[in-house]
């Protein structure tokens, strides 16, 4: 996808890992777009989060990572895929060895990258970062190799951004939530409460028993409708969890994609999940989420905070009495009660 070339400077934002990586650089795709509106901005993604990037509003191009095997050959590769499109600069949110051989063998003459790991070497410009002490958002540490670059262009005290990130017209919104309560014989008046129990095993989660658990605490009588949703590879797993969910619910298992599950999560008025892909994406419709997090350094709730507003997010955690990944510690009630009185 690429839309009509603007008069600005050609830019190439890189952050082609994960689905909950990607949704934390898009606050710093909008400090770009807001700071430097004539500029041409376009991403590099893996393909399966391409159809995502082309719905993203601060972006102009979209292009899909060829992830071969071998960091010499895909990088390689990515040195033919951008070199033709001439870009001014390129900001890598995150970079690998075979991200920054590519940047640096298509000859883009200003390339900012974190200070980190033996890539940087092939970034002129490095930003000096410790995302290993997770001492804040990984949405801020994107967003510090973006002000790093509009720093240079002479913005110094750039225009803030806030959520969403990502939306969908009203209209689309409200046909896509009528023919998902027609299909489901869910009355209009139900708060639909959206649990995603799958993850992508980058981060521990609750049982199964846990969030079953849950969604008993969080059950009101004729007032909320459980959505259990899952991924293509989960549709097992969350039948094991509607056999323990006594509540009203239905099942929705995404198969068309990520913009169609992102219209579906547009409309939910909360959504509970681990540290995983489809948390990040609910928070950057800014819709209101209820995470859980271990305390593991790498981990936590601090350094993979959702992108949404601060008053639309909840966050838990074991105790400091337990293990760091002890998710069996986490209070379940407790947190029940808490997600019922501030977001529900």
């Amino acid at each position: 996808m690429t839309k009509k070339t603007k008069a600005g400077p050609k830019l190439l934002v890189i952050r082609n890992d994960k689905l909950g990586d990607f949704m934390l650089a898009w606050p710093a795709l909008a400090l770009l777009r807001q700071n430097l509106p004539q500029a041409h901005i376009a991403v590099l993604v893996p393909a399966y989060t391409a159809p995502l990037a082309e719905r993203c509003p601060s972006v102009d191009q979209v292009l899909a990572d060829p992830k071969l095997p071998g960091e010499w050959r895909n990088g390689r590769a990515l040195a033919q895929l951008i070199k033709p499109a001439g870009f001014d600069a390129v900001i890598t949110l995150f970079s690998r060895f075979d991200t920054g051989l590519g940047v640096r063998l298509a000859g883009i003459p200003q390339r900012y990258a974190p200070a980190t790991k033996l890539a940087q070497f092939f970034y002129d410009h490095r930003i000096p970062q410790r995302r290993s002490r997770s001492e804040k958002p990984e949405y801020e540490y994107n967003q510090d190799v973006v002000l790093a670059y509009l720093a240079d262009q002479g913005i110094a005290k750039p225009k803030p951004v806030e959520a969403p990130y990502l939306s969908f017209t009203p209209a689309e919104i409200k046909k896509q939530k009528q023919a998902f309560l027609k299909q489901h014989k869910i009355a209009v008046t139900k708060q639909l409460v959206f649990v995603h129990a799958g993850h992508g095993g980058s981060a521990n989660n609750l049982s199964l028993g846990q969030y079953g658990h849950l969604i008993r605490d969080l059950d009101a009588p004729r007032k909320r409708h459980f959505v259990l949703t899952a991924g293509p590879d989960e549709e097992q797993q969350v039948k094991r969890l509607a056999s323990l969910v006594q509540a009203p619910h239905s099942i929705f298992v995404s198969k068309d994609g990520l913009v169609e599950f992102a219209k579906h999560l547009a409309f939910a008025d909360l959504f509970i999940s681990g540290s995983t892909g489809p948390l990040h994406l609910a928070a950057a419709l800014d819709r209101p989420t209820a995470a859980f997090y271990p305390r593991r350094r790498s981990s936590t709730a601090l350094r993979w905070q959702t992108v949404n507003g601060a008053d639309k997010r909840l966050a838990f955690m074991p105790p400091e009495t337990a293990a760091e990944s002890d998710m069996g510690s986490i209070d379940i009630g407790a947190a029940a009660a808490r997600i019922s009185k501030g977001l529900l």
